[in-house]
């Protein structure tokens, strides 16, 4: 969900499928993709730092601008929603956890190493939204539920649930 407004909306479109049922749990496709398939990864191209800052910089972009009310957020020129930051922290963890996540340089994507660019990545984005007249206070908090959700020893479900902890 893009942005609290929209519960009741997607709530409602929910109900004509769902009636009273939570979820279609019965309709879950084990076969073609499992748990274990997430740690099973085969990139593509090679992991670079470039791709690691550009995941932790969404990431902490979309989260802060969630908080302060903004579901879809323009976020180096393309219209970004939950799903983005939702893959870009799903990407850091995966990299932390699996032996596969290397960078071209040879370096293994670690819980330090993102930690350690996190700042870095909150300092530039706190820069692009100050350029653009925004206020920065939800940013910092953004950036503690980025590196929460993406260095966690098991994988937490969903992004939005801290979000909605944190406007409580």
């Amino acid at each position: 969900m893009a942005h609290p407004g929209l519960v009741p909306i997607a709530h409602e479109e929910f109900v004509k499928v769902l009636g009273d049922q939570p979820n279609q749990w019965e309709k879950q496709r084990d076969e073609v993709f499992t748990a274990k398939n997430f740690l099973d990864f085969q990139p593509e191209q090679p992991i670079t730092e470039a791709g690691l800052r550009n995941n932790i910089n969404v990431g902490i972009h979309y989260l802060g601008s969630w908080l302060a009310g903004n579901g879809c957020v323009p976020i180096h020129n393309l219209m970004e929603d939950a799903a983005t930051a939702e893959i870009s922290r799903s990407q850091v963890w995966q990299w932390v956890v699996s032996p596969k996540g290397i960078l071209d340089d040879g370096r293994k994507v670690t819980a330090d190493m993102v930690r350690a660019l996190i700042p870095e990545e909150l300092a530039k984005v706190k820069t692009t939204v100050t350029a653009q007249g925004e206020d920065t206070a939800t940013y910092d908090q953004a950036a503690g539920i980025f590196e929460t959700m993406s260095l966690s020893p098991d994988y937490p479900e969903f992004l939005t649930l801290p979000l909605y902890e944190a406007m409580d």
